[in-house]
């Protein structure tokens, strides 16, 4: 089975407006409500490409129930842990430029951390895969992302991260089977400026000494790069089309590649689809729909590259 993990999940209100005047009335042109949180996009794709898959985390109040019932309309299956305070509600503004207004989120307490464990425990078993995506609620610290991360190890399930500096690095020790930093973020981690392909390709291999089994690295407008734990280096280029979103991007990236490389354990094909996937979402009001994914298929390109 696949689960995902949204520590710290939120309803988006994104509203859309030609023009933002600060400190007068402004009208929207349109709003919409989302289920937000990294792990969340991710147990949205996985689902439109055909994996069933179980959402954790936290929520709590009526916005909580917002995020349940929106993944149950779209198939997924829920097992949050419900917390005494009220899921965030995070503004996207879309006028001539985003802005996004993010709001702290509800205290996790280690009473509740020990309930989402314990049902990782009963649930968990050899083959499964976690997602565990997004920042840390208040409350929380790098070594409950450990704590996950040590579980995986031990159960034998297939650990897959995608979160900050702080909490990526804290977990390398427990080999998770993928990380996906962006080149910002790999350049944060070593404290260099990274500007070739080449120097993300050493970086990403740093990572893996450290513990990383596979690193995705995200590109932006260039692209991703793939360095496997078989010694394979691929890179991907980007797909023709309008960016209408860049929210969830990432996330189904990795949601992407971990769909196909479930189906297939090839990484080339897997790059692929996360290429795709990633742009499909970008071109995409929401998380991307399995018809624009395949459709983008057509345009990404892998190839291996050779680096000394």
């Amino acid at each position: 089975m696949l689960h995902t993990i949204t520590f710290n999940p939120a309803v988006d209100l994104v509203m859309r407006t030609d023009e933002l005047r600060l400190g007068e009335l402004n009208r929207v042109q349109s709003a919409d409500y989302v289920a937000g949180g990294k792990g969340i996009n991710m147990s949205v794709l996985l689902k439109r490409l055909g994996h069933d898959n179980i959402a954790t985390g936290f929520i709590g109040g009526f916005t909580g129930d917002f995020v349940k019932n929106n993944l149950q309309e779209e198939g997924v299956e829920t097992a949050f842990v419900a917390v005494d305070a009220i899921t965030r509600i995070n503004v996207k503004l879309h006028t001539d430029q985003e802005t996004e207004i993010n709001a702290n989120g509800p205290e996790v307490t280690q009473l509740d951390v020990d309930r989402l464990m314990a049902y990782f425990e009963t649930v968990l078993v050899a083959g499964d895969v976690v997602f565990l995506a997004g920042n840390a609620s208040p409350g929380m610290t790098s070594e409950h992302y450990v704590q996950v991360a040590a579980m995986c190890r031990e159960k034998e399930a297939l650990f897959v991260l995608d979160s900050n500096k702080e909490l990526l690095t804290a977990c390398l020790s427990e080999q998770p089977f993928l990380i996906k930093p962006n080149a910002h973020e790999l350049s944060e981690i070593f404290g260099v400026a990274i500007t070739t392909i080449a120097e993300v390709v050493t970086y990403a291999k740093e990572l893996q000494v450290r513990g990383a089994r596979n690193v995705l690295v995200s590109l932006g407008g260039d692209g991703a790069v793939l360095v496997t734990e078989t010694g394979g280096v691929y890179q991907s280029n980007v797909p023709k089309g309008q960016v209408v979103n860049s929210v969830g991007a990432g996330d189904s990236m990795v949601a992407g590649f971990m769909a196909k490389y479930i189906e297939t354990q090839d990484y080339a094909a897997s790059l692929k689809q996360g290429a795709a996937s990633g742009s499909a979402t970008a071109f995409s009001v929401g998380i991307a729909e399995a018809s624009l994914v395949s459709e983008l298929l057509e345009q990404i390109k892998v190839k291996s590259v050779g680096v000394n």
